[in-house]
């Protein structure tokens, strides 16, 4: 069975909510699985505050789950419409993968969740594509035919799944947001399916 990693970073649990969704749509797909990491906090102080491996939740992500897995799809909150410097200090972490052209022609997609409507959630988006672009990645995003990015009032982008929290439970996620959720991580699988017949 092939995988998809689905990486992210979540401080208050709506990025980790609209993670497992998309893992929920690439799971959907016969012969592909979602392979969940996420990624420590980087801290400002120069020594390691983190455990290699986390208390509880799933493994943190290495650079080998980039080469081992047949896409993948990132997400993070969006900070001042830019990814987390979590999700950053990985992909600064991946050089040694991009010389090697291990993401070369895997399809990925991207994610984000913030607080307010116009909180940066397409320039976060933008951001996380772009480090994906250099590794050789096909961007995934999602299609208008998907019926929920015309009817939502909360999130959904055709660059990317999103969530809004407004004053909600951050992760509390409308029902549009769990079905585009799903939607990137089936298409997301079904076409590295397809790549890989």
């Amino acid at each position: 069975m092939a995988e998809i990693l689905v990486l992210y970073y979540s401080r208050k649990g709506a990025t980790e909510a609209l993670a497992r969704e998309v893992c929920h749509g690439v799971d959907g797909v016969t012969g592909m699985a979602a392979r969940l990491r996420t990624v420590p906090r980087v801290s400002a102080v120069s020594e390691a505050v983190e455990s290699d491996v986390p208390g509880s939740g799933p493994p943190f992500a290495t650079p080998a789950d980039l080469a081992e897995c047949a896409g993948f799809v990132m997400g993070s909150p969006t900070n001042f419409g830019n990814m987390s410097a979590s999700l950053k200090h990985y992909l600064d972490g991946t050089v040694g993968e991009w010389f090697k052209g291990v993401a070369v022609g895997k399809p990925a997609g991207v994610f984000a969740s913030t607080s307010s409507l116009h909180g940066g959630q397409e320039s976060t988006l933008l951001s996380m594509a772009l480090p994906l672009l250099h590794h050789g990645m096909l961007i995934v995003g999602l299609p208008y035919t998907e019926e929920a990015l015309t009817t939502t009032t909360t999130g959904g982008t055709p660059y990317g799944a999103t969530h809004v929290s407004w004053n909600r439970k951050s992760d509390s996620l409308s029902e549009e947001e769990k079905h585009l959720a799903r939607a990137l991580g089936k298409r997301v699988a079904e076409i590295a399916r397809r790549l890989a017949d």
